[in-house]
């Protein structure tokens, strides 16, 4: 685990900076410069597992290096912690694209346990009784489904339809396919059913299953991690 903390350069390199603190916590930490270029090479091999911005009272300047963030293709997906003061966080914004924020000066378990946190979100897993795909978690065993820790509620059908083609990421299954492994018959069910659920499924778990692909003419599949 290694994190980019993107700040001006003088708080950065301070002993009460996020950069002091990671490490004395033995976290590898990279920094970046608020007003500088972002992109390298190594990145698109070992992107971060969190991008902090340290921006503090800076909130315009944190709004911008976002952007930035997001334009990099080889953080695109990385989750971005906001560092920001008491005073910065009043003027936050319900719409800001921050992922979470921790408060300056920071306290070390805090700092660590918030990086942590989305971490586990941005995590992707399969085990016997559970898969994880980003926010999304699928028990397996108790058949419940979380979004980022929010429960949703979803039908029997919808869940096995849900967790059949996660169990089976990035391979293509045909309507008929689905049909008979998620629902067990060939005869009583049209193929509509299918889409059906697959329509209601993206209605209830949005942005959380944008893997799940329409291939055109053969049928659907979840993308693979």
């Amino acid at each position: 685990m290694w994190i980019l903390v993107v700040g001006p350069t003088g708080r950065t390199s301070s002993e009460d900076g996020a950069r002091a603190q990671l490490r004395q916590l033995g976290c590898r930490v990279e920094t970046s410069d608020l007003w500088g270029s972002l992109g390298s090479d190594d990145w698109d091999r070992d992107p971060p597992t969190v991008v902090l911005l340290e921006a503090v009272d800076e909130l315009g300047a944190a709004r911008a290096a976002l952007s930035w963030v997001r334009a990099t293709p080889a953080l695109a997906d990385v989750p971005c912690l906001l560092a920001t003061s008491v005073t910065g966080l009043g003027r936050l914004d319900p719409r800001d694209a921050f992922d979470d924020f921790v408060l300056f000066p920071y306290v070390p378990a805090e700092l660590y346990i918030r990086i942590r946190r989305l971490e586990w979100r941005a995590s992707e897993f399969s085990s016997e009784e559970c898969i994880k795909m980003g926010d999304l978690s699928i028990d397996l065993a108790a058949h419940e489904v979380e979004i980022a820790g929010r429960a949703i509620s979803l039908t029997q059908q919808e869940f096995a339809l849900l967790a059949f083609l996660s169990e089976n990421r990035g391979r293509v299954w045909s309507r008929e396919q689905l049909l008979r492994r998620v629902w067990g018959v060939d005869h009583y069910a049209g193929s509509r059913t299918v889409d059906v659920h697959v329509r209601r499924l993206r209605k209830k778990l949005g942005h959380a299953v944008d893997g799940l692909e329409t291939i055109r003419g053969l049928g659907y599949k979840m993308r693979a991690p």
